[in-house]
């Protein structure tokens, strides 16, 4: 069952995914055995919570009714393979080209993510830089930090935590992606002084 979400929602849910065309107030009650009253609280609900929307109207033999789909947030909601996926494609990658063609394939990816988001560092100071790239990485799942480090000139950026954890663990090469991605960014070279996959208590990376 879905955090936070009760069972009748849950089940609301589950009979969209098995109804992509939608379903109506009526198909709904039916389905899960509680009133049309249940059914439009629920869905009220779950509309305001961006999980449903109302899909096109049908006809049920009499007036036109309106259906409720599922959301692209709503289908989010179910079980998802992506970390599986990502394993499969990076093995295959390695085996193919090596540990060196899956680190500049990763390194690629980072500097390709960094030309598309250039443009909201246009005119900024390094420091300013560094301040915004640690937003952007915010953006991206990270939980980062920008601090001052004795002895050093710039700041260095702290990553709380990994988003490729589980990937990682496997491909060291993986991390090569951030540090591309912020080179790019920042124009400077980067040194992964500390990472969490490797025992670290986060993943630093230094400006240079």
């Amino acid at each position: 069952m879905f955090y936070g979400f009760g069972h009748r929602q849950h089940e609301f849910l589950e009979a969209l995914l098995y109804n992509k065309k939608g379903l109506t107030i009526d198909d709904l009650a039916n389905k899960l055995g509680i009133t049309r009253t249940a059914v439009q609280q629920h869905a009220l609900t779950l509309e305001q919570g961006g999980y449903i929307e109302k899909g096109d109207l049908t006809n049920t033999g009499g007036r036109p009714g309106r259906v409720y789909v599922l959301s692209k947030n709503g289908i989010e909601l179910f079980p998802k393979q992506y970390s599986w996926f990502a394993e499969l494609l990076l093995k295959s990658i390695k085996g193919q080209l090596g540990s060196p063609g899956l680190e500049e394939n990763l390194k690629e990816i980072g500097r390709g993510l960094a030309q598309s988001l250039k443009p909201k560092l246009q005119g900024l100071s390094l420091p300013e830089k560094i301040h915004e790239v640690s937003k952007i990485m915010q953006t991206l799942g990270y939980k980062t930090e920008v601090s001052s480090q004795d002895g050093e000139k710039l700041p260095v950026l702290k990553a709380h935590n990994c988003i490729y954890h589980h990937l990682a663990q496997e491909f060291e090469e993986v991390c090569q992606l951030d540090c591309a991605l912020l080179e790019s960014l920042i124009d400077r070279e980067i040194e992964h002084e500390e990472c969490i996959v490797r025992g670290g208590e986060v993943c630093k990376f230094k400006i240079k």
